[in-house]
Parts: C-alpha cells; structure tokens; sequence
C-alpha cells in the first residue's frame, strides 16, 4: 500500500510543537509577534494572508498586518518595511508576493532586516544557507524536509530529483539536501524547462520533488517502482464542479499512486507545512532577537 504522507496532521504536530516555545518566550515578556504585508488586492494574496493571520492567533503569535495602496509609489512599501525592521514587536514579517509590476521585489527583499526574514529570502539568509550555517530554512523546503522524516525516509546516499529551480523551492531544497547533515546527504540533480528526457532523470531517482508549477506534469511512466514523491504543485484547472476548477498539484496523481511508496496529495500535503514552518521562523526569530533559549520541534 502505498503512504499517503498527511501534511495537514505533520502541520499539526509542529504547531503543538510550537506551544511550549510560544508559551516560554510570553512568560519573559517577549510573545514573538509576526506580521504581514501586503500591496495590492490581489485575491489568492489576500486569501494566503487571511490564513497566515488564522494560524497565528490558534497558536498564540501575535498578528499583524499592513495593506499598501497598489498604485502608490515603492517608497510607500519601503517605509512600511522600514518601519516593521524598527519595531521591536515584530520578530518576523513577509512581505507576499507578488508585489506591483512597478516595484522590483528583489529590493524589497534586499531591503528587509535579516533577522526578521522569516521567510529565508534575504541574499544574507541565502548565503548562510548555502555555506551550512542556516539563520531560516526557507519554509517550503523545510516544510518538504519534515514530510521526508515523517515517513521515515532517510536521504543520506539516496538520488533526489528535484523537477523546479524556483528561489522559493528547487534552489533552497537542493541546497539542504547535499548538505553534511541528518536530512541531507543525498545525490540531487535539478530539472527545469531546459533538461532534455525528464522521465529519465525522474525515473533514476528515490525521492522525486515536483516544483515547477506545471499542472500534472509528472505522471507514473516518469517514476520507478517504490519511488518517494512529494507535490509542491498547486494549480487550478478548468473541472466540472460546483466551483468550475479543481486543485491539482504537478504529479498526476492517480497513475503516480500505484508506483510510489509514499506520495503527498494536493491539497493537503506540502501547502500546510509551508505555513506551519513560517510560525517555526517567527517563533526562532523571537528566540534570537530576545536571548530567550527554547525547543523547537
């Protein structure tokens, strides 16, 4: 049989994780405090915003948000962001994405205080990354690094083809993967539109990691026998249903269920953690800013 890997219970775990932490840094005074920015009324931003401020207040986070005019200037959005690095409120704020096509987010990114990254974006978090000495696990990444342990899949020697070289998720996850570390030591190869006979590359792999936004593009012909998959996908197709869309991830899932030992489903599987890993950020984030030592999960 083959594991259907819950994000939605994994997620649950962490934030019961979290409680203590939460708890410890409220009692000396320092209820870390996370906060959300966002520019413009983009729908699906707004709905991504609402559930981040949901999650915080079930575990006792402190929510705060910012709204920005989306035709104003982008200095109005960096003063708001200069104005979050000042306050000593926040431990940790994202500013969601996409912004206006008239505000370069690589400046917004730049201009956010390191330590309050929580989402591991900033080229000063990136770097410290790559060289082993993370300050933040990006949150997908790490989200898809807690549903390998879940199912108990051990990473060190195996092959991991990771299809998506996003700087959200392909890049970050590879980069954690080949590290010297419990969840990492494994062989990983990165496809992306460019690579020539992805069902070979898929097919040679143990874990395969489907990022690349493209609806069902991996299907079971692309995967060996046993193979572990995990679908960052979402994506909303045209579907006779009462909505007119359905929600389905990169894998297709129904052919790649009879091949794969352990597969996450969309929705579900990797969407839950994401968010779970942003309140672990905010929570380490406090934790440093206010020398306050804690377990994390």
């Amino acid at each position: 049989m083959t594991e259907i890997i819950d994000g939605n219970a994994v997620a649950s775990e962490i934030r019961d994780g979290l409680t203590d932490a939460i708890e410890t840094l409220a009692d000396a005074g320092a209820r870390p405090g996370l906060a959300t920015v966002l520019m413009g009324d983009d729908p699906a931003s707004q709905t991504y915003v609402n559930m981040k401020q949901r999650d915080c207040e079930e575990v006792g986070i402190e929510s705060h948000h910012v709204d920005v005019d989306g035709d104003a200037p982008s200095e109005d959005l960096f003063d708001t962001i200069a104005g979050l690095n000042d306050d000593p409120e926040i431990h940790g704020y994202i500013v969601q994405a996409p912004v206006p096509d008239h505000v370069d987010y690589r400046d917004v990114i730049r201009r956010v205080d390191p330590t309050k990254d929580v989402d591991g974006f900033h080229p000063e978090n990136v770097g410290r990354l790559v060289a082993g000495d993370a300050r933040f696990r990006p949150c997908t990444p790490h989200g898809i690094q807690k549903l390998l342990e879940s199912a108990r899949v051990d990473t060190e020697g195996k092959d991991v083809t990771i299809v998506g070289r996003s700087d959200i998720v392909g890049k970050p996850l590879a980069n954690l993967l080949i590290q010297k570390a419990d969840d990492g030591n494994a062989t990983v190869t990165v496809c992306h539109s460019r690579t020539e006979d992805l069902g070979e590359k898929t097919r040679n792999a143990d874990v395969v990691v489907a990022a690349v936004g493209v609806p069902e593009l991996v299907d079971g012909s692309m995967l060996t026998e046993g193979t572990v998959v995990i679908d960052v996908g979402v994506n909303r197709v045209d579907a006779d249903t009462e909505k007119g869309y359905e929600l389905v991830g990169d894998v297709e899932f129904e052919s790649a269920e009879e091949k794969a030992s352990a597969i996450t489903p969309v929705p579900g599987g990797v969407g839950p953690m994401t968010r779970a890993m942003l309140l672990y950020n905010t929570v380490k984030a406090a934790s440093m800013q206010e020398d306050v030592t804690v377990d994390l999960p």
